[in-house]
Formats: C-alpha cells, sequence, structure tokens
C-alpha cells in the first residue's frame, strides 16, 4: 500500500516539490523537537496570528482616534453652545466716556461705556465674557450660565456684597473706597 503522500501525487492533487517541502517541514519538526527547542506553529497558523494581531491593533487604533473625534465634536459643540448664549443674551452697552479696564487673556484691555454700565460693571450686575477674542457684555445671570458650563470665558463678574466685614486693626477701616474708582 503506498503512502498518502504517493497517492496524492497519483491523483494530481499535489506536486513533487510541495511533497519535498512538507517532507523537509517534518524533518525539521523532529530535529527541532529530539533538541529540545521550540516548535515553531505552521507556516499558515503564525499567518493567521499575525493577521488577528493586526486585526487588534488597528481595531485598538480606529478606536482611539474615534474616541478622539467625540472629544473634539463635544468641545465644538460646547463652543457653539456658549457662543450663541453670548450673542443672543448680549448687552449692548452704549459707547460713553467712562473707561472699564479689564483683563483679557494677560492683555489689559479698555472698554468705553457710559456711567450707569460702568456702575453696573463694578457692582456686579453686569459681566464680561470674552469668546475668540470678542467682548461680551452680559447679565450676572448669563455670567453663571456660562460659568457652569466654561469658568474660562468668564472675564470679569464682580461679587458686591453689602456686609462686608471690616477688621478691627485695619488702619484705614474708616475710610471707604469709592465704587467708581479708576485703575
Amino acid at each position: 500500500m503506498a503512502s498518502l503522500q504517493e497517492q496524492l501525487l497519483k491523483a494530481g492533487l499535489t506536486t513533487k516539490q510541495k511533497a519535498r517541502q512538507a517532507n523537509a517541514d517534518k524533518r525539521k519538526k523532529n530535529k527541532q523537537k529530539r533538541s529540545g527547542a521550540n516548535v515553531e506553529v505552521s507556516l499558515q497558523e503564525q499567518v493567521k496570528q499575525d493577521l488577528e494581531k493586526t486585526r487588534l491593533a488597528k481595531q485598538e487604533k480606529d478606536n482611539a482616534l474615534n474616541e478622539e473625534k467625540k472629544k473634539q465634536l463635544a468641545q465644538k459643540e460646547l463652543q457653539q453652545r456658549i457662543l450663541q448664549i453670548l450673542t443672543s443674551h448680549q448687552f449692548k452697552a452704549p459707547q460713553g466716556e467712562s473707561v472699564y479696564n479689564y483683563n483679557f487673556h494677560g492683555v489689559v484691555k479698555k472698554l468705553y461705556v457710559d456711567d450707569v454700565t460702568h456702575k453696573a460693571l463694578v457692582n456686579g450686575r453686569l459681566a464680561l465674557c470674552g469668546l475668540d477674542n470678542m467682548t461680551y457684555v452680559v447679565t450676572r445671570e448669563t455670567a453663571e450660565k456660562i460659568s457652569t458650563l466654561d469658568s474660562t470665558i468668564i472675564l470679569v463678574k464682580n461679587d458686591k456684597t453689602e456686609a462686608e466685614q471690616v477688621d478691627e486693626s485695619d488702619p484705614y477701616a474708616d475710610y471707604q473706597i469709592p465704587d467708581d474708582l479708576m485703575w
């Protein structure tokens, strides 16, 4: 009775070269088993493992990119929401002669307003918000709503308390600081 390999050759299902390659692989595996070395997996199994590794790596990379895109989209939606709130609730401050100085991300800027608006800014009834190098004058309530979304947008929001505590050891406690003090 002929071996399986010979039967496959006679039937034309394989070639002599493939048979020799199979015999060589078989001899290598037997030799490695006898020497105690690690037996390598077959070529097909190795290819399957490599494909699985690359598929998993690609999937992890795609998931990381999707998460990054979701974060960017959420940040962009938040900025658009804040911009919409600012533009719809913006207080149109009339131009005046009073100068109100404020800090816009490290730069001192001037805002020319009338006396009523200046007092409202000082007392905390109005607040200043800054987004995309634009300054918006908004009400206190709008500023509080925006600060819940992103507190870095608020430039000036004065908290005026009527019952301020006076330090007894302060030598200037009897002198009141004027509200319209310019700096």
